[in-house]
């Protein structure tokens, strides 16, 4: 029997119709979420006061505020508190933290500063021939190639991690602050962060469209880019100032004492104001426990400069680099740290702990996931670098307190610092940078590892700021 055509069209038509509505929340569904709300006086109450406040304010825990006394059992000497303004430099400014308490030590001063402007100017040049030389290796790949996405959603930007601050010194040196100080530019990059994205983005167009599917030599397009890189040059250079080749500098010591001008370059001025710096003695740890442990991973296209290193870690529990932490503190050895700074922030008290914030209490919900689950749906990663200086340990010598120094200026926090349980050093604490010797040896050996390679847009890596 035939099924006459405007049934059998009726029929397509409410089986399309079921298919498209799978999934969605029909009347009978609606009115039972509704009806589980209801418009007791406890619930009033809460709307009231939800809705005319700030949610974490009202979720303040009563029971952990203004009990943090900020005092430790050891903590390295630290002078002075840096601020990196409107600015995505922290790590820039965390890593030099750790470098300079040794040139205060070094010359016998009341406090010193590294000039950020001077790295933070090769900093975006590195970062500019890297991503037109990557464009170039990329050339004949199509723009929905996955490399060549994250190379045009990620062209430059202040972000970095300690390899990043590694490379530069290794490569440019340094200086102190008055020799290349601050612009309004480097203090509030935005703009020229976005002029340089779009003049970049321009110039990868350009060499795509000319040399895509040629038959050339890589050095030809090398050469245009060495064309492209005096644009970059000259963006910066109005923008932050003409970096030193050489200087000359004097510094008045604790005493009162002006010593004479001695003349340096960048690159002498480390060598001769930090003589015991080795970059290559520093481990990079992190703890990500949605990966397996007591391995030595690298990080795809984690660095700025081409010559440079990559993001090269060993993954371990976080109770495994505390004690390599421990020992870099009584030893007043500051580190390299990053965390999810923004998780259970108490910004006036200066105080990270996961109990700071009941969350789930003031909305009657459970929010019970764990590190790994956090890291696994992007709610959780690395997003800040702070020095580590500061550990309060118990009796029993374990860790109860930690505490950063930041670069948010003296103002943010506790005069500058944060202190943050031990418990949130388990969840939001990702990555801490240890001199080798206080690690112990048996770890030291994964770095023999031919390391796992990851690739650059996984959600743990994005760069610290």
């Amino acid at each position: 029997m035939r099924i006459p055509f405007l049934l059998f069209s009726l029929l397509i038509f409410q089986i399309m119709t079921i298919k498209a509505q799978n999934g969605s929340i029909n009347a009978d569904q609606l009115k039972a979420i509704e009806s589980s709300f209801e418009m007791n006086a406890d619930n009033i109450a809460l709307m009231n006061a939800i809705s005319n406040n700030k949610i974490s304010d009202l979720a303040v825990n009563r029971s952990v505020a203004g009990k943090t006394d900020h005092l430790f059992t050891y903590r390295v000497k630290t002078t002075g508190i840096t601020n990196q303004k409107q600015s995505g430099r922290c790590w820039m400014f965390t890593g030099l933290n750790v470098l300079r308490p040794k040139v205060i030590d070094h010359y016998n001063l009341k406090s010193f500063e590294f000039s950020t402007n001077y790295l933070y100017f090769w900093d975006l040049f590195e970062k500019s021939n890297l991503f037109l030389q990557e464009i170039i290796l990329s050339v004949n790949s199509p723009l929905d190639d996955k490399r060549v996405e994250y190379l045009l959603k990620n062209v430059v930007g202040d972000g970095g991690v300690w390899n990043s601050l590694a490379n530069l010194v290794e490569k440019y040196g340094a200086v102190p602050k008055e020799i290349m100080p601050e612009t309004y530019q480097s203090e509030n990059t935005s703009q020229l962060n976005r002029i340089l994205v779009e003049k970049l983005r321009q110039d990868a167009m350009y060499l795509r469209g000319k040399y895509q599917n040629k038959k050339i030599s890589t050095l030809v397009m090398e050469n245009e880019k060495l064309e492209m890189m005096k644009d970059v040059y000259r963006i910066l250079a109005l923008s932050l100032g003409v970096p030193p080749k050489d200087f000359e500098w004097r510094y008045e010591d604790k005493d009162g004492k002006i010593s004479d001008f001695q003349k340096f370059t960048p690159k002498s001025f480390v060598k001769e104001a930090i003589p015991e710096l080795n970059l290559q003695d520093y481990v990079l740890f992190m703890n990500d426990p949605s990966r397996p442990y007591y391995q030595l991973y690298e990080i795809d296209l984690d660095r700025n400069v081409i010559e440079g290193k990559n993001w090269l870690y060993i993954n371990l529990p976080a109770d495994e680099i505390k004690p390599f932490a421990i020992a870099s503190i009584k030893a007043n050895e500051a580190m390299y740290a990053s965390c999810d700074v923004g998780k259970q922030l108490n910004r006036e008290e200066g105080v990270l702990d996961p109990r700071n914030y009941d969350y789930a209490n003031l909305f009657g919900i459970n929010l019970s996931m764990d590190k790994k689950q956090r890291i696994q749906t992007y709610q959780s990663g690395s997003s800040h670098g702070m020095a580590l200086v500061a550990v309060d340990l118990n009796k029993d010598e374990k860790a109860q307190y930690w505490q950063f120094e930041n670069s948010w200026g003296s103002t943010n926090g506790h005069e500058g610092y944060l202190t943050f349980t031990d418990e949130w050093f388990n969840e939001y604490l990702f990555r801490v940078v240890v001199l080798k010797k206080f690690v112990d040896p048996k770890i030291l050996k994964i770095l023999d590892q031919k390391p796992i390679l990851l690739p650059p847009w996984d959600p743990m890596f994005l760069m610290d700021e």
